[in-house]
């Protein structure tokens, strides 16, 4: 337990790190926060949160287990990873074009509490950053000394409460900054900043190496 508290502190800001570039969880949360309020953006947040340790008991369950004992499984997922990660950094870049790029929150909130959840809930489970993160990123931080299982379900838990302070601080601010966010130009600079972001993944998926 001592070695993986020990990785506990660089896991954590690699999780920051994630959750802070901008890309659908953001938009997501900062939608539900303009358009449907506070309220409906925390209960979106939790949503969101649960979809990380979903993630992360998937891998914990089985595929990561596999990759671990198969380099070219492994080999096989980061590859197609790293491919995919690109085409989505050059589809995000593509949608510039567009006034507000990737990050348009004109249309309705979900405000109830079990739509606000579920938003949360599947924008996290269709999000590719997660499933990457989840599969091919934690088990490299899992050190030898501890259990694969359930090293990745702990950090997948740590990155759920990074997630999710992150994202209170996102809606605390969020009042103070609707009028600079509704600018097209502040849009359009997240989604640039989305570009580069996932494109950073991209390559540190490339340099990882297996557990």
């Amino acid at each position: 337990m001592v070695e993986l508290l020990k990785v506990i502190p660089a896991f954590a800001l690699t999780s920051l790190l994630l959750a802070v570039v901008p890309g659908q969880g953001v938009a997501m949360v900062l939608r539900q926060s303009i358009v449907g309020g506070a309220r409906a953006a925390f209960t979106s947040v939790a949503g969101n949160s649960t979809g990380l340790v979903i993630w992360g008991a998937a891998s914990a369950i089985g595929l990561s287990q596999v990759f671990a004992r198969s380099q070219t499984a492994y080999n096989v997922l980061k590859y197609a990873g790293v491919v995919f990660l690109i085409f989505l950094s050059v589809r995000t870049l593509w949608t510039l074009r567009n006034e507000y790029g990737e990050f348009d929150y004109n249309g309705l909130a979900r405000t109830g509490k079990g739509p606000a959840f579920r938003l949360g809930l599947l924008t996290n489970l269709t999000n590719v950053k997660a499933a990457v993160f989840a599969v091919a990123f934690i088990p490299a931080f899992v050190p030898k000394e501890f259990s694969l299982d359930g090293g990745i379900f702990i950090l997948a838990c740590v990155q759920a409460l990074v997630s999710t302070c992150w994202y209170i601080f996102l809606i605390a601010i969020v009042d103070r900054s609707s009028v600079y966010l509704a600018k097209p130009k502040v849009r359009r600079s997240l989604t640039a900043f989305s570009a580069a972001g996932i494109l950073f993944l991209a390559i540190s998926l490339l340099l990882a190496s297996p557990r």
